[in-house]
């Protein structure tokens, strides 16, 4: 190969002579140049700035398995929230339940509650924007509304236990009326011995009611005295526990025997005119640790 180089200041020509051999060296040295420029602007470049992959995303391309692998990594973050959400709405459901038996103990009727409904919210939009969940802040939501419901599940639990005890207690406190429809004609307290026409203490409250009269149970119990006593006749006795005793008393006919479990309303006796007494009615008393008290602080009437 001849090159030609002509100089207009010196207005003559100079010829140079390349051989073959010459021009492979020089292609071989271009080859060889190329590959080690790029790589010295690779390694002398801040990583960040220069990503291999970055021709594979600027043409549109992603790694191979890459769509599979987010596919399934997505399927397997909603597989979890919907366990989650399965779970929640089992909790929900006993919380309803709950809360129903709560409200009929309570004397609450459930749908005075809205139990099961959704509570009224709102409020005006936000001038700061809106932005949306990611997967793992709703998988802490959803954690944070176990947690609750769970504690919420566990307090009412708590209050559901102390009303049913109230509940039994007030069912082992004579409350209930022992002679339906009777007007007493003693209180309890100091009054006129129809006997002696003394002052005396009347330990109970007289209830005058036709001989044959049914006499219940005023609370729930176990019948302790059930038998004839010389002043008060055909009686029987109930304990309610915690140191609480009724007694019914001048019976003509009694219904029960000592050991018997009876219930609040349960017949136990007749009225009758048995014993000390001046004409059919039933004598009702109520003890505490022994010591008589006034019946109508149970019975919830005039004294």
């Amino acid at each position: 190969m001849n090159i030609i180089l002509v100089s207009g200041r010196l207005a003559k020509t100079r010829t140079i002579t390349i051989s073959r051999f010459q021009i492979a060296m020089i292609a071989g040295l271009l080859a060889l140049s190329i590959p080690a420029a790029i790589g010295f602007i690779y390694y002398s470049l801040p990583s960040s700035t220069f990503d291999l992959n970055q021709p594979r995303m600027l043409l549109g391309h992603t790694p191979p398995g890459a769509n599979a692998r987010a596919q399934s990594h997505l399927r397997e973050n909603l597989s979890a929230m919907a366990t989650k959400v399965g779970q929640m709405q089992a909790r929900l459901l006993r919380l309803d339940s709950l809360g129903e038996r709560l409200a009929k103990a309570a004397g609450i009727e459930p749908q005075d509650v809205q139990l099961g409904g959704n509570p009224g919210r709102g409020g005006a939009l936000s001038s700061i924007p809106q932005q949306d969940f990611s997967i793992e802040e709703l998988n802490a939501q959803l954690d944070t509304l176990a947690r609750q419901v769970d504690e919420r599940y566990e307090t009412l639990g708590m209050i559901e236990s102390i009303t049913q005890m109230e509940q039994v207690k007030r069912k082992l406190v004579p409350s209930a009326k022992p002679v339906a429809g009777a007007w007493h004609s003693s209180s309890f307290g100091w009054r006129v011995d129809p006997f002696t026409g003394r002052k005396a203490m009347h330990e109970g409250i007289d209830f005058v009611a036709s001989a044959g009269t049914p006499i219940f149970a005023a609370a729930g119990g176990m019948v302790v005295y059930a038998g004839r006593h010389l002043q008060y006749g055909n009686m029987v006795d109930i304990s309610h526990g915690n140191h609480l005793v009724s007694r019914y008393a001048h019976a003509s006919r009694l219904l029960v025997k000592v050991g018997d479990i009876v219930q609040s309303g349960a017949r136990i006796a007749e009225v009758g005119s048995t014993g000390r007494s001046t004409g059919a009615h039933l004598h009702f008393e109520v003890h505490l640790k022994g010591v008589p008290q006034n019946p109508a602080r149970f019975l919830q009437m005039p004294g």
